[in-house]
């Protein structure tokens, strides 16, 4: 009988997750707050589509030096770098806020989008080091179970960070929300220098960067199972940005204001939480590929019914699903990665996977934000969750190794 507790019960790992719930809660909070602030400011979709932006540059453009420091140096390292880079950045958007009334609006916004650009960089370092660091922690065969915990507890941070962005930022204030937020990196910190340092991978340091980045591309572009499954991933999410323009959903539709905009921005969190523990328990075998490219397109739908609600719990209802649909997506994704990647790629792969996927959201918030622009909301919104639909029909067409994909056989 398969131990569902069996990773928990390493010490290490526990002192990873806790590390990785502290910052992606900090990290949520942020992405509330910070969004609200800036649409409080402006009244623009646009600018929001901006901060999506801000941020994905640097992680985009970084992401590959990334994953070659990550098999190239002590990994535990690097996340404590970017942890108090995150850290760093919060204390600047507290400053910022706390003298929000002197300066000028222009000033202000070029303060934030600087600080957003830096958490950008630390974001792009800790994406494939955080994925490169977790199978030092655990045996080969606890790592489907390993995945599934660090999914759940990225969820329930999710869940958690999100609607405490919003109520803490509606009831408490934008500088109480961001010192919130300096605490929390703090004690990110603690957990990480409380895991045993681990050793750097066996490679050839005489390798030139250029050559090790190469590498890590070749790899993932020619097993076209996982590169179908990152573009899958990659154009779902582009097109599905819908969160984004949630600050304009909760202010201008739904009416229901930042304490709403915390609750529906945690709705997907909490279907994704709910999907996660099912998984740790019952984890996917045959017909996963099938069951991935289903779950994209029901996201889908999910998305295009919050476009049309104006009712609260109607809109909360279908961002829970989609977190449902969206949670097996990203558990394929991971575990396939996990599971074809060499010990001493895991960080090169990981930086590939982050460019196409991870920057997506920043990239699909400012496509989001520029169709709202163009399109009005509510169309931009069901074009997006359309469009999300049509890429899994094209992918369940095309990408036959995909579709056809059996965990039962790659666990073995």
């Amino acid at each position: 009988m398969t131990d569902a507790y069996a990773a928990l019960r390493i010490p290490d790992y526990r002192r990873f997750l806790a590390m990785r719930m502290m910052t992606t809660l900090a990290i949520q909070i942020m992405s509330v707050s910070v969004g609200y602030f800036v649409y409080d400011l402006t009244n623009d979709p646009l600018m929001l589509g901006f901060i999506g932006l801000a941020e994905a540059i640097p992680a985009i453009g970084i992401s590959l030096w990334a994953g070659h420091l990550a098999d190239k140096y002590n990994r535990r390292n690097i996340l404590i770098g970017c942890i108090l880079t995150l850290f760093l950045c919060s204390v600047g958007l507290l400053t910022l806020a706390a003298w929000r009334d002197s300066l000028p609006q222009a000033t202000l916004l070029a303060g934030i989008y600087s600080v957003i650009f830096c958490t950008g960089i630390a974001r792009g370092f800790f994406s494939p080091t955080n994925f490169a660091f977790l199978p030092q922690l655990v045996d080969r065969k606890l790592l489907p179970n390993a995945i599934a915990w660090n999914s759940s507890t990225w969820e329930v941070a999710s869940i958690t960070g999100l609607g405490l962005g919003g109520i803490l930022y509606g009831f408490a204030g934008v500088s109480f929300t961001f010192s919130v937020m300096s605490v929390l990196c703090l004690l990110a910190l603690i957990f990480v220098f409380q895991i045993a340092p681990r050793p750097v991978p066996t490679t050839d340091h005489s390798e030139p960067a250029v050559e090790r980045i190469k590498a890590g591309l070749h790899f993932v572009f020619s097993n076209q199972l996982l590169i179908a499954a990152i573009a899958l991933d990659l154009f779902a999410v582009l097109f599905g940005g819908a969160v984004a323009l949630l600050p304009v959903f909760a202010k201008d539709i739904l009416k229901v204001g930042p304490e709403g905009l915390g609750i529906l921005r945690a709705a997907m969190s909490l279907g994704a939480i709910g999907m996660a523990f099912v998984i740790a328990h019952r984890p996917l075998g045959k017909g996963a590929g099938k069951l991935m490219l289903a779950c994209v397109a029901g996201f889908g739908v999910c998305i295009i019914g919050f476009g049309l609600s104006r009712l609260f719990w109607l809109s909360f209802f279908f961002l829970f699903l989609a977190g449902v649909f969206d949670a097996v997506s990203v558990y394929v994704r991971s575990s396939l990665m996990q599971h074809l990647t060499p010990e001493h790629m895991k960080g090169r792969v990981s930086s590939v996977n982050s460019i196409f996927v991870t920057s997506s959201n920043e990239i699909g918030a400012f496509e989001s934000g520029l169709t709202a622009k163009l399109m009005g909301t509510v169309p931009s919104v069901v074009f997006g969750g359309t469009m999300t639909i049509l890429i899994a029909v094209f992918t369940w067409w095309r990408a036959a190794q995909l579709r056809k994909l059996d965990f039962e056989e790659i666990r073995k």
